[in-house]
């Protein structure tokens, strides 16, 4: 049944443009051209965000973060194990899979710090990545505090997710 759902959809969204009489292919082209234009507004702010991701990756500075703050997290319930992954989740959604993929390899995909990564993974966001998508997005280039509050909802939501998963 589910697989009906979106041609449905599509009939439908046709049917109501020739109801409606919408020239739908001018309106097609129309939209491909808005999103080319902000495909372009777009790349600057995402190209300074992979490269700057890929530096803090390949320098070893994320390594070198997760190993100071490895022991505070401990004290909060979060298993060494995770931090790299905790360090680079806001910040890159490949990275942090590959990650994923490597607490799995090593502890088993039935482990404690499986299922917390899983779910530390599964409900968090690459905040940096989002950020630089709504600053390209918008004009508003003034964040305030919207950026720390994501990582403190992050990091509070990571802390839930272990204690969550110690407890299930």
């Amino acid at each position: 049944m589910s697989v009906y759902v979106l041609p449905a959809f599509i009939a439908l969204n046709f049917l109501i443009a020739a109801v409606r009489r919408v020239p739908v292919f001018d309106a097609f082209i129309e939209g491909a051209k808005g999103a080319v234009r902000l495909a372009a507004d777009i790349f600057p702010y995402l190209a300074a965000v992979l490269i700057a991701v890929s530096l803090f990756q390949s320098s070893g500075l994320a390594s070198a973060l997760a190993a100071f703050v490895s022991p505070l997290f401990r004290i909060l319930g979060i298993p060494p194990e995770l931090t790299e992954l905790i360090v680079v989740r806001p910040m890159s959604g490949s990275g942090s899979l590959a990650l994923l993929s490597d607490v799995y390899a090593r502890f088993g995909a039935d482990s404690y710090p499986a299922r917390a990564a899983s779910v530390i993974v599964g409900s968090s966001e690459t905040v940096f990545y989002v950020a630089a998508l709504y600053a390209s997005g918008t004009k508003i280039k003034k964040y305030g505090g919207a950026l720390p509050i994501a990582l403190a909802a992050t990091f509070f939501g990571t802390v839930f997710s272990c204690l969550l998963c110690r407890v299930l």
